[in-house]
């Protein structure tokens, strides 16, 4: 797998469960955008260290 498919699944599956968060609570908008941004940016680190351990990068 390469290190690009990685860091886009990171992304997208961070992204995913960042947007989930507010929906348990039941936040708003400003919620939605901000935990969804964390989720993104964090997945995005898990994907690269995880292409980093692989030794796909």
């Amino acid at each position: 797998m390469s290190s690009k498919n990685l860091i886009w699944g990171g992304m997208f599956i961070g992204g995913f469960i960042g947007n989930a968060v507010p929906f348990l609570w039941g936040g708003g908008l400003m919620a939605y955008t901000f935990w969804s941004t964390v989720g993104g940016f964090a997945g995005i680190y898990v994907g690269y260290k995880l292409a980093k351990a692989t030794g796909a990068l």
